[in-house]
């Protein structure tokens, strides 16, 4: 049998064909058989030579350097279209997104922040609520005071407008957005506590007991959660700090109601004037002096006289803290416009019920 007669292999597919006998259909994607080329330097002949561009080489542009600003990445064409014809306009550039707190950063790197931005350029990452929620916070003050004049369940209704706004403010001045567990758990233990005052006649005792329960209650849910234990505990401190303030803020009705018309004016005219535009020092002396003259000026019309005086100064310092508070790492509106009105309030209830229950 000569070569030609041999079947190709032994039991192989090709088995009883000649070489004038065509090969069966086969699956894959080359139809027909070729044989191995002897000669290593034959085969480029046959090969397939690509001489125009590549799609990489059509659509993809050699980066150079990283784009610094949100203009040259207004609008990128979309790759494996071609480019418009001639004699029409280019597509028009996307809109940069309106922020008024600093543009998302292009090159798909995350949004950095005002703050991380100042502390890159060596500046102070402080904004000041400034005079509109000053003026809040002080409408809000003067709501209490008059409340207070009033009698203690008209006291509740401002009392837990600031309480919320404490809960909700101070999550979004930690960066924790959406966070309506942590506000809600915040808030029901500080309606825990406006309860438990008013079942013990206003005992300072219900304010200590709550915070320790809501504490606990805080810890047992952190606990269930499946997230990181870093983002965990953040959240935790988080939730004990705003359901710490919402329920301290409580302390005004456990003060007493002239203690309360005093502080709650002290504050105002602490806050407004602290929004003056003045160098920072000589705005916190002169926020602290309007406080202590509001005590004197409201005190008078009290039982409490003159010494209302420290207690207006007390109260007007405290508010100062959490003014402070309110303006650090770059806040958005939002933060100012909640933290920044319910935080120097919610600071100087405890000085409202100790110096109150001093000069009582």
């Amino acid at each position: 049998m000569t070569m030609t007669d041999q079947p190709y292999g032994n039991g192989g597919p090709y088995e009883g064909y000649g070489p004038n006998q065509a090969y069966p259909q086969q699956p894959y994607p080359n139809q027909g058989y070729q044989q191995p080329y002897e000669d290593p330097y034959a085969a480029q002949q046959y090969t397939q030579q690509w001489q125009g561009q590549t799609w990489e080489t059509q659509t993809h542009q050699p980066v150079s350097a990283p784009v610094t600003s949100a203009e040259e990445t207004a609008y990128l064409p979309p790759q494996g279209y071609a480019a418009p014809p001639a004699g029409e306009p280019a597509p028009a550039a996307a809109p940069a997104p309106d922020s008024e707190y600093g543009p998302a950063t292009v090159g798909g790197n995350a949004r950095i922040t005002d703050a991380q931005r100042a502390r890159a350029e060596g500046r102070s990452p402080i904004i000041e609520p400034g005079m509109q929620p000053a003026a809040l916070t002080a409408l809000l003050g003067l709501l209490l005071a008059g409340a207070a004049a009033v009698g203690t369940y008209a006291l509740l209704v401002p009392l837990v407008a600031l309480q919320a706004v404490t809960a909700a403010g101070w999550f979004r001045l930690n960066g924790m957005w959406p966070a309506r567990q942590g506000i809600a758990l915040g808030f029901a233990g500080a309606l825990a506590a406006d309860a438990a005052l008013l079942v013990s006649g206003r005992s300072p005792a219900a304010i200590l007991g709550t915070l320790g329960v809501w504490v606990l209650l805080a810890l047992v849910l952190q606990l269930r959660s499946h997230a990181d234990p870093d983002e965990r505990m953040y959240g935790l401190m988080a939730t004990v700090a705003a359901s710490a303030l919402a329920i301290v803020a409580g302390g005004y009705l456990a003060a007493d109601a002239d203690a309360v018309t005093v502080g709650a004016v002290g504050v105002a005219v602490a806050v407004l004037a602290r929004a003056l535009p003045l160098p920072t020092p000589a705005s916190v002396v002169v926020a602290l002096l309007a406080g202590a003259g509001a005590g004197i000026a409201v005190g008078t019309l009290t039982d409490l006289g003159t010494p209302a005086a420290l207690l207006g100064a007390g109260a007007a310092a405290c508010a100062l803290i959490g003014h402070r508070v309110a303006s650090y790492d770059y806040p958005s509106r939002f933060v100012h416009f909640t933290a920044g009105v319910a935080l120097p309030l919610a600071a100087a209830a405890p000085a409202v019920y100790i110096l109150g229950r001093a000069l009582a």
